[in-house]
């Protein structure tokens, strides 16, 4: 079975990629970075207009009228632009909630461990959040609560985990697109960094895992089965944690900096990969369904 995206859905990328560096392009990164954990609901709205969280919704409704491959293409280049706040929670939102659709409310939810993201600036939140409360968040963009009380079996949705996994396959395709650049335009011994045999295997090791993610992860869109979702959502965790500590290490010292995205990768994908809920949840479900075809 081939998972390649039509006609329509590349051209969707294309317009959703083209949107997203008009009104989430460099500048308004480091903006963002500098607020404070303040939402930009001048964005959010710009978001809604776009039909970014009403893309599954029927058109009789107000909807694009599109399905779960599309929504996985649409969040994938909002992982790649690094784009702030809820949206998952948002989108997923959509129809059940007032003002989700157009970007007119904020829409958060509890996620795995517990967490919930922006919890202040939300106007409407999925789960109880009674005694929340605030971390410290490694990732600047990504204001953090905690609730103490969870239920350890409880589940988290499937589309909220699929979702999720799209956003870090996009974000570990910004890391390699950041570390080839760099390989290609930083030179030393007055040659290309890219030139020399380490740095090419890791650029290498890159692309593999955003690939292998990327199959995983189109194809949990077409089935939408539990299992295919957590093996899609280890491989995106791994292809973003991993592909951005690797691209810190094509950046050098450099990729330490404020001054350098590379970093916001790897702080974002950390904090995904708990949002996702527990990875051992994850393998024991793939694990389980691999006992069952080999017996």
């Amino acid at each position: 079975m081939r998972f390649r995206l039509s006609e329509d859905q590349v051209a969707l990328r294309a317009g959703v990629r083209e949107v997203l560096g008009r009104c989430f392009g460099a500048e308004r990164l480091r903006a963002a970075v500098s607020g404070g954990g303040v939402l930009d609901r001048g964005l959010w709205r710009e978001l809604g207009a776009a039909g970014f969280f009403s893309l599954c919704l029927p058109e009789a409704r107000g909807g694009v009228g599109l399905g779960v491959p599309e929504a996985v293409v649409v969040f994938e280049e909002a992982g790649r632009a690094l784009l702030p706040g809820p949206l998952v929670a948002t989108h997923l939102a959509a129809g059940r909630v007032p003002g989700a659709a157009t970007g007119e409310a904020v829409v958060t939810a509890v996620g795995g461990g517990g967490l919930v993201e922006w919890l202040d600036e939300a106007d409407v939140v999925v789960g109880s959040v009674e005694g929340a409360v605030a971390l410290r968040s490694v990732d600047p963009l990504t204001p953090l609560h905690r609730v103490p009380e969870v239920d350890p079996v409880a589940r988290l949705d499937d589309l909220f985990v699929l979702l999720t996994a799209a956003e870090q396959l996009g974000t570990a395709v910004r890391a390699c697109e950041a570390a080839v650049q760099h390989a290609r335009t930083r030179e030393q011994f007055g040659r290309p960094v890219g030139a020399f045999q380490a740095v090419k295997h890791i650029c290498a090791e890159l692309l593999v895992r955003v690939e292998l993610a990327r199959v995983a992860v189109y194809a949990a869109a077409v089935t939408v089965d539990p299992v295919d979702i957590a093996a899609a959502r280890l491989l995106a965790d791994e292809a973003a944690v991993r592909g951005a500590r690797d691209s810190l290490q094509v950046h050098g010292g450099s990729g330490f900096t404020w001054e350098a995205d590379v970093h916001l990768c790897l702080k974002r994908a950390w904090v995904r990969a708990e949002r996702g809920g527990s990875i051992t949840e994850s393998e024991e479900l793939l694990a389980g369904e691999l006992l069952v075809e080999a017996s």
